[in-house]
């Protein structure tokens, strides 16, 4: 039984949201390492997390959009 196109763009974007949440969470953690203060830090991971994000979906984009 083969999954539906939809679940499976649904499954890809579940997972590069986790990606990406993933690298803002280690972005926070380490710019609090480094000694930031905590709302500077939440700047940083929250631009590491869209930036990431944007990535993800511009490679999934080019990726479903290329034959084969």
């Amino acid at each position: 039984m083969n999954p539906s196109p939809l679940v499976l763009l649904l499954l890809v974007l579940g997972m590069a949201v986790l990606i990406s949440a993933l690298v803002g969470a280690v972005t926070i953690a380490l710019a609090r390492w480094n000694g930031s203060a905590l709302p500077a830090a939440l700047i940083q991971g929250g631009i590491a997390f869209a930036g990431s994000l944007t990535l993800c979906c511009a490679m999934l984009a080019f990726l479903r959009g290329s034959p084969g």
